[in-house]
């Protein structure tokens, strides 16, 4: 995975990009990346008021709030993944509209504080996984619908993007917006 920082508001560093399969050194990276996004996110949101996290990153996107909530969700999705491919031979994953679940009642109700509780603790426990995988789990499969075959050395470069990604969407609005 390469990431660059661009103009584009949707991709503040990049689209996703993989040339996997990953090295051993850029799965600790990526390993380490993902046990770093808590503290980032919790950092990129300090400080911010209810107006704020009600901001959206950019036009037509979603607020502060819900990609606070976002992550999780989708980090959930990833975690549950990774157990399936390596308890089951190519298993096929539900996917989910995770523009839907951003806009269900619970994500206006809810304090971000859940979010970024639940964040840390399904990141402590996902980096202990990882950190378990011998160099033959990597290339194990799970069956994703629209994507077809992903291999977990994939998904690792994919969740330590996205995290970095929507992390980014917070820290650029509040750049532009002088917060």
């Amino acid at each position: 995975m390469t990431t660059t920082v661009t103009e584009d508001l949707r991709f503040p560093i990049g689209p996703f990009k993989w040339d996997g399969p990953n090295s051993p050194e850029q799965r600790a990276a990526f390993i380490h990346q993902i046990a770093q996004a808590p503290d980032q996110l919790q950092q990129a949101v300090d400080g911010l008021t209810r107006e704020q996290l009600d901001t959206p990153y950019r036009p037509g996107g979603w607020t502060v709030r819900q990609v606070v909530h976002h992550l999780p969700d989708s980090h959930m999705n990833a975690y549950v993944r990774f157990k399936l491919a390596l308890t089951e031979t190519e298993p096929l994953i539900k996917p989910y509209d995770e523009a839907r679940w951003a806009e269900l009642p619970d994500n206006a109700d809810t304090p971000i504080e859940v979010s970024l509780t639940l964040f840390e603790s399904l990141h402590d426990r996902l980096v202990r996984l990882l950190a378990t995988l011998r160099p033959e789990d990597w290339s194990r499969n799970y069956r994703h619908p629209e994507m077809g075959l992903v291999p977990l050395d994939k998904a690792l470069a994919m969740y330590a993007w996205h995290g970095a990604h929507h992390v980014a969407h917070i820290n650029n609005l509040r750049a532009r917006n002088g917060w």
